[in-house]
């Protein structure tokens, strides 16, 4: 694996000397210097992020929030004795609130949690997680669990995480408090911010058993009230450390199921849209989801029903997110043809097509319909067939039609063509007969990203010119 690619730094030091030159050498005001300083670094390369700049004479770099909070935290961690514990939680509050991107008080959080890394936030938030793990004090763990995941950004602080023992600290506090739901959703959250975009980490994590942790509380008294668990297996089984040749997510996957995730993540989706965790466990699944064996075994426990179930819900209640999500994963699912046939018995084809009436003006669900169907016709003429007779030639020219400007919709649309007709000349001509060539040779035109997929759409229609 190779590192991360270096970029040129500068200490604060460094830099205020640069903004002090600036005023003594060149004369220039305090403002001019600050902001001089800033653009001739940036020229030249330097990484600023975690740089306070402050204008001289106006704040210093003590007076910065972020700095203030720390130095807080490290005064009274130095000092720390068990029962103060409750004077520490604020201060870890306070630090996450600044550093939290989903605080909208705060817009400065990526800023923030910048400063903090530069400045030893990372080891220090790590350090009072590993104190205070076995305090019994479940307020405090869970505030060190949201200023340690507020702070955890990138490649950089997930390493210093992980110099510092965090994956075991962090899976020593999951043994511990297993009853509690907050910290266990505070503990799935540090995983899942430290292993996203961290081959390391992933490794890490499923070397300590993380499978079985996650299998307990997914079938645990907790279950449901943990949404970040789900987080946590999808950031785990996704490959998205571009440093490495070959990731070992599928690996990973493969485990997570022999364990029994799939299984549990399949009871998970019977609790249909009344789950305020539906979407994030769709998504969970379909990362479980890399091999025949997998998708088998969730239609087995019923997956497919449960998704279809959704899939009807999600059309009568107007829900977009669970629609798409549903639809992605059921993609996924069909990719077994022993799952294809079994989608197709169920009337999946009539309740996809019902589906995209109910969302007649969302391309977005409509594109994932497309792409179902263009799952299940591949290289079956019995399926392609049945999707014909359920209206989908007429939801590819009418889709195509209201939607000239969605290039992936149009895309998908020309993949579900070609596999309509590639094996059952019979419905070219009822494709043919209603207009298909102009409409998918409208959208070769308009979209680069369609250019195959209608190339190979107008051949398998049996068209001579295709390539024009």
């Amino acid at each position: 694996m190779g590192g991360p690619a270096t970029k040129r730094t500068i200490s604060q030091e460094a830099f205020d000397e640069v903004v002090k030159e600036n005023m003594e050498d060149f004369e220039m005001e305090a403002a001019e210097a600050l902001q001089d300083a800033i653009d001739s670094l940036t020229l030249q390369g330097v990484d600023l992020s975690g740089i306070i700049t402050c204008i001289p004479g106006e704040s210093s770099v003590q007076d910065n929030p972020v700095m203030k909070s720390i130095d807080d935290l490290k005064k009274y961690f130095d000092e720390f004795e068990e029962r103060e514990l409750q004077h520490l939680t604020p201060l870890l509050r306070n630090l996450a609130n600044l550093c939290d991107p989903n605080n909208s008080k705060d817009k400065d959080s990526n800023t923030n949690a910048a400063i903090a890394a530069r400045n030893g936030g990372v080891e220090l938030v790590t350090s009072i997680c590993g104190k205070v793990s076995g305090s019994g004090n479940e307020e405090v763990v869970v505030a060190a669990l949201l200023a340690l995941t507020s702070l955890l950004r990138d490649v950089q602080t997930a390493q210093t995480f992980h110099k510092c023992g965090g994956p075991d600290i962090v899976i020593g506090i999951l043994n511990q408090d297993a009853q509690s739901s907050e910290i266990l959703n505070g503990c799935f959250s540090v995983i899942a911010a430290s292993a996203t975009e961290n081959e390391i980490l992933k490794e890490a994590f499923v070397n300590l058993k993380i499978d079985q942790l996650m299998i307990n509380t997914l079938k645990g008294d907790n279950k449901g009230s943990v949404p970040s668990i789900y987080d946590a297996i999808r950031v785990l089984l996704t490959p998205d450390d571009f440093r490495v040749a070959a990731s070992q997510v599928y690996g990973y996957a493969r485990q997570f199921a022999k364990a029994g995730i799939a299984e549990a993540l399949v009871d998970s989706l019977q609790e249909g849209l009344t789950s305020p965790t539906l979407v994030s466990a769709s998504v969970a699944l379909k990362a479980v989801a890399v091999n025949d064996e997998i998708c088998r075994s969730i239609a087995d426990r019923g997956g497919i029903d449960a998704v279809l179930r959704c899939i009807d819900d999600s059309g009568e209640q107007l829900n977009k997110s669970v629609a798409r999500s549903c639809c992605i994963l059921l993609t996924k699912l069909a990719g077994s043809d022993y799952n294809k046939s079994a989608i197709v018995e169920k009337r999946g084809l009539d309740r996809l097509i019902s589906l995209c009436g109910r969302f007649a003006d969302e391309p977005s669900v409509i594109q994932e319909v497309m792409y179902i169907i263009s799952v299940l016709s591949l290289r079956s003429p019995d399926h392609a067939s049945r999707a014909i007779e359920a209206g989908a030639g007429d939801l590819a020219i009418q889709a195509m039609q209201k939607f000239p400007s969605a290039p992936q919709l149009q895309r998908y649309t020309c993949i579900m063509v070609r596999n309509l007709v590639v094996r059952n000349p019979e419905n070219r001509k009822i494709l043919l007969d209603n207009g298909i060539e102009k409409i998918i040779r409208k959208g070769k035109e308009n979209h680069q990203s369609c250019n195959a997929a209608a190339t190979d759409a107008l051949r398998d229609l049996g068209l001579d010119n295709y390539n024009l």
